[in-house]
């Protein structure tokens, strides 16, 4: 679709998606929106519905170079982001050269500039998992990283409390970042831009987050 997504975009992509796998039942299907602008509201919706519909989103841009253009896709949503959970088995131990070899630079990168904004002094252990990268202190983990591939982007599943999630989830949308509720944790997707620039609004997350499972 060209220019931002709508409602009908999303209801197309599911209705095609429903046709497909109406007729093919043998095979396992998945939902591909793609469009040049996937607003926050809408990233919330299709993220609601991946956890009932295998969806799949695309951002695209046109990048023009001298008397020619050329376009780039950026995966922001994929089935198994938002499904995988901190409390499912996520596979054996493993260290950081594993997820150097796995994980894209950028979206690795957005971990560690992210983990730089933890309070001084604060002391934090580091675990590297086949499925994700957990962060704690000697308590509890606090912190999840879904480090991806191709992406430059990372998500993160944060421990907050009720109250504490909201008030959150309002703040880091208001400043543009993705984030909402999965289950009793919070989700967040940032990439090392909106690391960057929004510094002190992250360490500010980071602090409440780690202080919060020191009390657990």
């Amino acid at each position: 679709m060209l220019g931002r997504l709508d409602e009908s975009h999303i209801i197309r992509s599911i209705e095609y998606w429903d046709v497909e796998r109406t007729k093919n039942p043998d095979a396992e299907h998945r939902a591909v929106i793609v469009a040049e602008d996937i607003t926050n509201r809408f990233f919330n919706v299709i993220a609601l519905l991946n956890r009932a519909i295998p969806l799949i989103a695309i951002q695209m841009a046109a990048v023009k170079f001298d008397d020619r253009f050329v376009l780039t896709f950026t995966k922001v949503l994929d089935v198994v982001e938002l499904r995988a959970s901190e409390d499912e088995t996520q596979g054996e131990a493993k260290d950081r050269p594993y997820w150097d070899a796995r994980a894209g630079k950028s979206s690795l990168g957005s971990v560690d500039d992210l983990l730089s904004l933890l309070p001084q002094g604060s002391a934090r252990r580091v675990v590297y998992n086949q499925g994700h990268i957990a962060v704690g202190t000697s308590s509890v983990n606090f912190l999840w990283a879904y480090p991806r591939k191709k992406e430059a982007h990372c998500f993160f599943n944060l421990r907050l409390n009720g109250d504490e999630r909201s008030q959150w989830i309002d703040k880091l949308s208001d400043a543009g970042i993705f984030a909402g509720t999965r289950g009793d944790v919070m989700k967040m997707r940032v990439n090392q831009k909106e690391v960057k620039e929004h510094s002190q609004l992250l360490s500010e997350l980071l602090a409440v987050c780690e202080q919060l499972s020191r009390a657990v």
